[in-house]
């Protein structure tokens, strides 16, 4: 008797980028810290109607291969080959939201953020003053309650001397580890594929799918005020150039 118990294990291997092209040598990878995982085969049937109630055959129509997974750990290669399939680079693409606060400095009331791991500020995302209000960005010559930043150098105006701001701004830096991409804006028709294995071991026995074909059909990033981010994949699955689908294989 077989049992299948967990989320299992969720892996998939890039196999196109998301023009087409055929990846060489391509990495498996993961989906960390898999939450839930569901794969839907599902069937259109075209019944088949005499004069009586129902029908006197049933043929089956189009078929089809859906999946969805809940993921908790966050991976740049996995978001790349699963999803978008686009050039990676490796570096920091980060924000910094300021809970500590400064106050501004006598002349030339300028307040120049220290940027993280020795990095370049690269846009401004707003500044707040003590009281949570958000101060106006001006060209230059700032008065009360505004402010005007170039090149990660801000300037208040002097009647503002001395109160707190919080300065929020985004960063890059260079990183060895951390991963980053522009996604383009390629032609419709293509988008990356991958390959899919589903496997659920339990108590010595297994369930294993493997899904030859698919494509991300969405990605979606929800977060909770008290709960982990869980990235969810959706994706479809379609056969290969041999014309197959999926293998499966179960210990009974």
């Amino acid at each position: 008797m077989q049992f299948a118990f967990g989320a299992g294990v969720l892996i998939g291997t890039p196999l196109t980028d998301s023009t087409g092209t055929a990846i060489a040598n391509p990495t498996p990878v993961e989906f960390g810290k898999l939450q839930e995982v569901s794969l839907d085969i599902s069937f259109e049937n075209k019944p088949l109607y005499g004069s009586n109630q129902f029908p006197v055959a049933v043929g089956r129509g189009k078929g089809k291969v859906s999946g969805k997974a809940k993921a908790a750990q966050l991976n740049g290669a996995l978001l790349n080959s699963v999803v978008f399939g686009q050039t990676v680079s490796s570096g920091i693409l980060s924000d910094v939201y300021d809970t500590t606060g400064a106050a501004i400095p006598g002349t030339p009331y300028q307040i120049t953020p220290s940027v993280p791991g020795s990095g370049t500020w690269a846009r401004d995302l707003g500044v707040k003053d003590s009281n949570g209000v958000p101060m106006t960005r001006v060209a230059s010559a700032p008065a009360t309650g505004q402010y005007s930043v170039a090149a990660g150098v801000y300037t208040f105006a002097s009647a503002d001397t001395t109160k707190t701001v919080f300065i929020s701004y985004q960063y890059t830096a260079t990183s060895t580890t951390a991963k980053k991409s522009t996604v383009q804006n390629v032609l419709m028709g293509y988008a990356p594929s991958f390959s899919a294995d589903l496997y659920f071991p339990y108590s010595g026995k297994t369930l294993a799918i493997y899904l030859r074909n698919a494509i991300s059909t969405k990605l979606t990033l929800a977060s909770k005020l008290d709960d982990f981010l869980l990235p969810e994949f959706d994706f479809e699955g379609f056969a290969d150039s041999s014309g197959n689908v999926f293998d499966w294989a179960v210990s009974e």
